[in-house]
């Protein structure tokens, strides 16, 4: 059987409106242009509106992509489990609503074929088309992670983030404050996610390398400005407290 190179895991809850404006499509009709082998896996979140039909029809009808159904536990639990389960050298996860087109994988993938990184995070340029809102609480969680956290990147919270496959395991299982198992309510915005996974790997000396992609902003009644800087605090204070407490050690 032949290997899969890249695994791509795609989080859904809800999302029958991007399904129906042809994220998936976009997704298919790129990858099947590429020479490498390839599988998406299609991580429904307990969705309660017709995005599991929607997903299971378009696997049915296009190859290498596969629905996996889960108990909702909110973004961070649909990702880890997709990550977990996924064959890829490569495996990637990124948002349904391709706010990061996928085609931004061709400045992804190189950083591989180099051999010089385990990670790859995507770093987005500009926040073309978000409001000023937006941009200042990234500003301000960009602050508050590197004094509390000491990451320096310029952006851990782009939803497109590549890893190695011996490297998922060693992020992902070691994950405290954000686990498979964990349950949220409603389709929270996890920002702490990003700085636990990234966290571990600092402490782990994986490399990783931001590199800039496209992304544009695509309104979401899902982030409250308000509720969601509050959950991030708390967030970043829950992986510290576990850092603190000798959790992350290897």
């Amino acid at each position: 059987m032949e290997k899969i190179y890249l695994s791509l895991v795609i989080p859904a809850y809800n999302e029958e409106e991007n399904i129906k404006s042809g994220a998936l499509e976009s997704v298919y009709h790129y990858l099947k242009k590429q020479k490498y082998s390839w599988e998406v896996l299609i991580v429904d979140d307990g969705s309660i509106d017709k995005t599991t039909f929607l997903a299971e029809k378009f696997s049915r009808e296009h190859k290498n992509f596969k629905v996996y159904q889960e108990p909702h536990r909110g973004k961070a639990g649909a990702v880890i489990a997709g990550m977990l389960v996924a064959s890829g050298q490569i495996i990637l996860f990124t948002d349904m609503d391709q706010a990061t087109p996928i085609n931004q994988l061709a400045k992804v993938l190189p950083q591989f074929e180099r051999g010089k990184y385990d990670i790859v995070i995507g770093s987005r340029q500009g926040r073309e088309g978000a409001p000023f809102i937006r941009k200042a609480m990234a500003y301000g969680f960009k602050i508050l992670r590197i004094l509390i956290l000491g990451l320096g990147y310029s952006d851990t919270q782009c939803g497109f983030k590549a890893f190695n496959k011996k490297t998922v395991k060693q992020v992902f299982e070691r994950m405290q404050v954000f686990t498979e198992k964990r349950a949220l309510e409603g389709s929270a915005v996890t920002a702490g996610f990003d700085l636990e996974l990234l966290y571990i790997a600092k402490k782990l000396g994986l490399k990783v390398v931001e590199v800039p992609v496209i992304w544009h902003h695509k309104g979401t009644l899902r982030v409250n400005p308000i509720k969601d800087s509050w959950q991030a605090l708390k967030d970043l204070t829950r992986v510290r407290i576990s850092a603190f407490l000798g959790r992350y050690n290897v």
